[in-house]
C-alpha cells in the first residue's frame, strides 16, 4: 500500500465489490527521469491506482526503472551483447510474475521519457520468448498506461505505449489509460500545490476505471487459463501447422 488517499467513491467501490481479486499480481513500473528519492509526480498518480489494488487484495510490485541499470537494447541480456552490466534478466522476473503491468510516464515534449522508450524495448526483447503453451511470453497478461505532465500530449503517450504493449502480447482492456495534465505553458506538476491534480475528478475517474478494467479482465484471463492457445502458437507454426495460410506451400 501508499499513502494515497482515495476518494469516498473509491473507497465505496471496493467495499462494495463483491469480487475476488485475490491471487492476482500487478507491476507498476515508473518511468519518470528522476531517480529515488526525488519527488515524483509520476509516481503520485501511480499512488491512486496502486492504492485501488491494495485494497482489492491485489498484490503489488513497482520500481523506477531509471533507478536500475537498464541496458540500451533489445536481447534479453545485454550483457552477452557487450554491455558491462544489464538488470533487465532480474526486472524480466518481476515482469513475469506480474497478472497486469503498468507503465506510468511524464511527458517530455510531447513524448513518453526515453526512460519509457527503453523499458519497451527491453519488453521487446523478450517478446519471442515462448510461454506453456507455445504462445508468445506476454499472451494472457493485462496492460495499461499512466500519464503525467504540465505539457500536452497524454492521449499521444498512451497511443504509443498501449500499442506497444498489445504487439508484445498484452490484453488491453477498455479505457486502459489515465492522465493528468496542467494548463498549457509553464505551470504546477501534479503533485504540486494548488496544481489540482489529486483532486481533479475527470483524473480521479479515468485512473479508477483503468485500474478496474485492468484487474476485471486480467482476473477473467487468468481464471480461463489465459487467451485460448489456437491460432496462435508460434511453436506450432515452426513445426509446420500454417493454420489458414492461403499459400498451399504451407498446407
Amino acid at each position: 500500500m501508499t499513502g494515497s488517499t482515495l476518494t469516498a467513491f473509491q473507497r465505496e467501490l471496493c467495499e462494495t465489490s463483491e469480487h475476488d481479486f485475490t491471487g492476482l499480481r500487478a507491476l507498476f513500473v515508473n518511468c519518470t527521469l528522476k531517480p529515488s528519492p526525488e519527488r515524483s509526480h509520476t509516481q503520485g498518480l501511480v499512488d491512486v491506482s496502486v492504492a485501488i489494488m491494495g485494497a482489492n487484495g491485489v498484490t503489488v510490485d513497482q520500481f523506477r526503472a531509471v533507478d536500475e541499470e537498464l541496458a540500451p537494447g533489445v536481447y534479453p541480456d545485454m550483457r552477452e551483447h557487450g554491455a558491462a552490466s544489464d538488470a533487465w534478466p532480474t526486472l524480466y522476473e518481476r515482469v513475469q510474475a506480474a497478472d497486469v503491468l503498468v507503465l506510468a510516464t511524464p511527458i517530455w515534449l510531447g513524448e513518453k521519457s526515453s526512460v519509457c522508450t527503453r523499458m519497451i524495448e527491453r519488453l521487446y526483447g523478450n517478446s519471442a520468448v515462448l510461454n506453456e503453451h507455445g504462445q508468445y511470453a506476454y499472451y494472457g497478461k493485462v496492460g495499461g498506461c499512466l500519464v503525467t505532465g504540465n505539457e500536452d500530449g497524454i492521449k499521444h503517450c498512451a497511443m504509443n505505449v498501449l500499442y506497444s504493449l498489445q504487439h508484445l502480447g498484452y490484453t488491453i482492456p477498455p479505457q486502459a489509460d489515465a492522465g493528468w495534465i496542467g494548463e498549457a505553458g509553464p505551470g504546477p506538476s501534479y503533485l504540486d500545490e494548488g496544481s489540482g491534480g489529486p483532486e481533479n475528478d475527470f483524473t480521479n475517474r479515468s485512473t479508477t476505471f483503468m485500474t478496474w478494467n485492468l484487474f476485471h479482465l486480467a482476473r477473467l484471463l487468468k481464471d480461463a487459463g489465459g487467451v485460448p492457445a489456437h491460432g496462435n502458437q508460434r511453436s506450432t507454426w515452426d513445426a509446420g501447422c500454417r493454420f489458414d495460410s492461403p499459400n498451399p506451400d504451407y498446407r
